[in-house]
C-alpha cells in the first residue's frame, strides 16, 4: 500500500521522521514523503492515496516559516482534507499534525475533521504512553516510555474512540490516541511524535503501521 506522508516544518523536520521510518520493517507499506505540501499537493495528487499520513504543521517548510495555507495560492488546503476524508479517504494526523489549527490560527474544517486541535507542552521529559483499550489500532503494542513533547490538546470531537493517553511530570494525563469515523473515511490521531526515540520504538511503529491500516480499511 502507498502512503503519503507529509511533514517538514520549522519545529519538526523531516530528517527525524525520515530516519524513524527507514528503521521500520516496511511489510506492505511504502511511504511516499511530501516536504513542501504547499506546493505539491492537489486534490488530485493526493487522491492518489487511500490514506494521508499528516505529520506536518502550518508552515511551508522547516526552512520557510510562512503559513500553509494562502487564498489563491495553496490548491490543497483545510476544506480539502476534509472533502478528502469525507468522501473516503484515511487521514493518520501525528504529534505536528495537530499545529496545523488552533486557538491563534484557526482552520475550522481542519479541525472538523481531525476532532482536537493542539495547546501546549511542557519541556521535553520523560513522558509514558499507556494503551486504555484494545482494537485493530492497540493490537500487538505494548506501553511504552520516551524522552518526548508532552502535547496537551483539546478535543472539539465528541464522538472519538480513546485508545492511548500520555502522563509526565508536568504535563499531566491527556488523551493521546484515538479515532473516530468522518463522513465515508476514517480518522485516527496519534499524539506522540517529536523526537527520534518516538519514532524508533517498535511499539509506536506498530501503532502506526496498525492506524494507517484501519484508516485505509485494509
Amino acid at each position: 500500500m502507498k502512503v503519503l506522508l507529509l511533514c517538514d516544518d520549522f519545529w519538526h523536520p523531516a530528517e527525524v521522521i525520515e530516519r524513524g521510518l527507514q528503521s521500520m520493517d516496511p511489510e506492505e507499506l511504502e511511504f511516499d514523503v511530501v516536504k513542501t505540501a504547499k506546493d505539491i499537493l492537489s486534490p488530485a495528487f493526493v487522491r492518489r492515496y487511500g490514506v494521508l499520513v499528516n505529520c506536518h504543521g502550518d508552515g511551508v517548510n522547516a526552512s520557510n516559516t510562512n503559513p500553509w495555507f494562502e487564498p489563491g495560492v495553496t490548491e490543497f488546503g483545510p476544506e480539502d482534507f476534509q472533502d478528502y476524508v469525507l468522501g473516503g479517504g484515511g487521514l493518520v494526523v501525528v504529534h505536528s499534525g495537530l499545529t496545523v489549527s488552533g486557538p491563534d490560527h484557526p482552520e475550522p474544517a481542519y479541525t472538523e475533521t481531525v476532532g482536537s486541535y493542539f495547546l501546549n507542552h511542557p519541556a521535553r521529559e520523560m513522558t509514558h504512553v499507556k494503551i486504555t483499550a484494545r482494537n485493530e489500532i492497540t493490537e500487538g503494542v505494548q506501553d511504552f516510555s520516551e524522552r518526548d513533547e508532552h502535547y496537551q490538546t483539546a478535543v472539539t470531537a465528541d464522538d472519538i474512540e480513546p485508545f492511548m493517553e500520555t502522563t509526565s511530570e508536568h504535563g499531566g494525563t491527556n488523551v493521546s490516541g484515538y479515532r473516530r469515523s468522518c463522513g465515508k473515511g476514517r480518522v485516527v490521531v496519534l499524539t506522540p511524535g517529536h523526537t527520534l526515540a518516538v519514532w524508533e520504538n517498535i511499539h509506536f511503529q506498530k501503532l502506526l503501521k496498525n492506524a494507517v491500516r484501519w484508516a485505509a480499511k485494509a
